[in-house]
């Protein structure tokens, strides 16, 4: 096993006494009421759970132990509804031709919206395009069937969602228009999908919709690409907008494709009215009042720069570290060709704070390279969002191993979609870096080379203490478990071929523990509590 330590005994002590003592954000009152109640969990956008994940030993499930459901393409994400009045809950999942709603028990899909207008991707289409790729994903006709299978998500305009308390389901556009969708009866989990209520952005608010998520007095924040930022009532009755700093001519830095643009990404939202949004060179604090939105520092807002010698900014949607008496900090990785994992304070910096050596900014107080151990690697980047557990900031290695030669290097998004798996591509490498409070620094925790997270969004359990990603060995796909204190790998499940490719979906855990994610047409759960 090749686990690298780059930490001394003393701070991997440090660690592991940390791991008995983390603070969780606080629960929006607002959100569902569970544990996934929008992209990345929760306003703090963490990626970690208080559950406990599955557990070991390493074994090849069998099929009665995965749950596959199809839905369409580009169900990334999954929100858990609290309790309905009938006693169950379900899952809502949206993608590019519908929205879904999953029963939690049987994961069967019982109810069904699609999109007006859109083209529908039926279960016939999606098993001619699995058994493709379980033929060949690799080489030039499964890189251009790649491409093709890609170049759906062009469609995809409402990745964005929020699960209310109510069973609301909010999402985002491309046209700036927020739609809420419920239940026909809300006593009924399983009945039908009806739209609800729209609110369209002002029109001068311009830009895709790149991120939703909710206030803790209940108010949903939209943010655009360009820069806008708006506070809506749930009843869609008042809005009040604001515009991010050093956000003129943001419409000029257009790049042609969604997600590439100057916000390209979600934020985090903490419990005291501070909302936290990266653009591709600065990191900015708004603050919501209660009455208005507010880019004033005299409020608490802020901006600093972080590195972007890449040009394209950072990945990562914010994750918050800390809360309670901890250090507090928002967390992101920069737009260096070889990523840094960058950590600003969150509040007011501490009057003795000095500027780290190549810092672009006094508010930063960590920066490390996302080196994977390699202290030669030149090119690393991750387009999945820090993953944050107490003092913890964890990160994956998305570029691919080989990429060939007939490609740009900015095509590896190919090589790690819809051929991930593959052995000549598939990428190596997670690395842990950990905030030190007693020397008041970031430092390099572990690093595990031998596992691969193609593309998927790890999960952390506080529960079990791990982290969970869906990754691949021998062009299969798997889950992998590593323990968070260590690095090492605890086990792992053998899933199979390419229909249970992750394609950038998250790894999340149920309430009850389960493992499941979307992939390329569909959504699977790992159900590994059922007698054989």
């Amino acid at each position: 096993m090749k686990v690298i330590f780059l930490a001394s005994l003393a701070v991997l002590l440090s660690a592991l006494a940390q791991a008995q003592e983390v603070n969780m954000p606080p629960q929006n009152p607002y959100l569902a009421n569970s544990s996934y109640s929008m992209g990345h969990g929760n306003p703090s956008q963490q990626d970690a759970v208080s559950q406990s994940g599955p557990s070991g030993p390493s074994q090849t499930l069998r099929p009665d132990q995965i749950q596959y459901q199809h839905t369409g393409p580009a169900h990334f994400g999954a929100a858990t509804s609290g309790v309905y009045p009938d006693g169950k809950r379900v899952f809502w999942s949206n993608g590019i031709d519908r929205i879904v709603k999953i029963n939690y028990d049987t994961w069967e899909v019982v109810a069904e919206y699609f999109f007006p207008g859109v083209e529908v991707y039926d279960e016939e289409r999606a098993n001619a395009s699995i058994a493709e790729f379980n033929a060949n994903n690799g080489g030039v006709l499964a890189l251009v069937r790649a491409f093709r299978e890609m170049s759906k998500l062009r469609d995809l305009s409402n990745i964005y969602t929020v699960l209310g308390e109510d069973h609301i389901y909010y999402v985002g556009s491309k046209t700036g228009l927020i739609t809420a969708y419920g239940d026909a009866d809300p006593n009924d989990s399983s009945s039908a999908i009806v739209k609800k209520a729209e609110f369209q952005l002002p029109s001068a608010l311009t830009g895709p919709v790149m991120g939703l998520n909710m206030t803790y007095d209940g108010w949903l924040i939209v943010a655009t690409e360009h820069g806008y930022i708006a506070a809506v009532k749930p009843d869609f009755s008042e809005a009040h907008t604001v515009r991010v700093r050093f956000s003129e001519g943001a419409e000029e830095k257009e790049t042609g494709t969604t997600g590439k643009g100057w916000i390209r990404n979600g934020f985090a939202i903490d419990d005291d009215g501070g909302i936290y949004i990266a653009s591709q060179d600065h990191m900015h604090k708004i603050i919501w009042t209660g009455d208005e939105l507010s880019v004033d520092e005299k409020e608490g807002a802020w901006t600093a720069r972080y590195l972007n010698s890449w040009g394209q900014g950072t990945g990562a949607t914010p994750s918050l570290m800390g809360f309670g008496d901890e250090d507090q900090f928002v967390v992101i990785t920069d737009g260096e060709d070889l990523m840094n994992v960058v950590l600003f304070w969150r509040n007011d910096i501490p009057t003795d704070w000095k500027q780290l050596n190549g810092a672009p900014d006094r508010r930063i107080a960590g920066m490390l390279p996302a080196d994977m151990g390699d202290s030669k690697l030149a090119v690393l980047q991750s387009e999945q969002s820090v993953i944050v557990k107490g003092y913890g900031a964890l990160v994956v290695n998305n570029t691919p191993r080989n990429i060939p030669w007939y490609l740009p290097e900015r095509a590896s998004t190919l090589m790690i979609s819809m051929a991930g798996s593959n052995p000549e591509y598939q990428p190596y490498g997670v690395q842990k870096f950990e905030w030190n409070p007693a020397r008041r620094r970031l430092e390099n925790g572990w690093v595990n080379t031998d596992i691969s997270s193609p593309s998927s969004v790890p999960m952390a359990s506080m529960g079990s203490d791990s982290v969970y990603l869906i990754g691949a060995r021998d062009n299969q796909w798997t889950l992998e478990a590593l323990d968070w204190a260590t690095g090492k790998s605890e086990f792992y499940y053998v899933i199979g071929g390419q229909r249970y490719n992750v394609l950038f979906s998250g790894t999340l855990l149920d309430e009850d523990g389960r493992i499941h994610y979307g992939t390329p047409w569909g959504r699977v759960r790992l159900n590994t509590k059922t007698e054989p």
